[in-house]
């Protein structure tokens, strides 16, 4: 089963790179509770890395920490505007549907207010759980430059 899941992670982070939308400059580094500097994790793989920590605000105004829990994550980053983003809702939403037991899923919205976020997804019906990245400091800490980007860690912490 774990090689089923690491396939379909490989497939849909190389199609996030390949079709993805082009990145943002209005990210600014530094996050609440980092493992490691943005600047350190910018421009290269942090695949066998441990994966940074972060805090961020959900749909709902609460604090989410992004880390290991005991169970395999996955963060997706992306954004309303983004084409590739939204052809991957649907199928986000049906994972996440699936395997919200046994895995934990974080969708990262890029740099926008939850408003539009709340209606973009209600338009979608897409049920997802999604933590608002108005500052872009997730996405800086690692060295997403396009969108839709996926990373995926395991148990323990290291991004696979």
């Amino acid at each position: 089963m774990k090689k089923k899941y690491a396939v379909l992670f490989a497939a849909v982070f190389a199609l996030s790179m390949i079709t993805g939308c082009g990145g943002s400059d209005k990210a600014e580094t530094g996050a609440t509770a980092s493992a490691q500097p943005a600047a350190e994790t910018q421009g290269r793989g942090l695949s066998g890395e441990t994966a940074p920590k972060f805090t961020l605000k959900n749909l709902a105004g609460e604090d989410v920490a992004v880390e290991a829990k005991g169970k395999p994550y996955i963060i997706n980053f992306w954004a309303t505007w983004c084409p590739p983003c939204q052809a991957e809702i649907p199928d986000l939403a049906a994972f996440y549907a699936s395997h919200m037991d046994t895995v934990d899923f974080y969708a990262v919205n890029l740099q926008e207010e939850v408003q539009p976020v709340k209606g973009f997804l209600a338009d979608r019906k897409a049920d997802i759980p999604v933590l608002l990245d108005t500052k872009g400091t997730a996405a800086a800490l690692y060295g997403v430059r396009a969108i839709p980007t996926t990373v995926v860690v395991n148990a323990e912490g290291k991004v696979v």
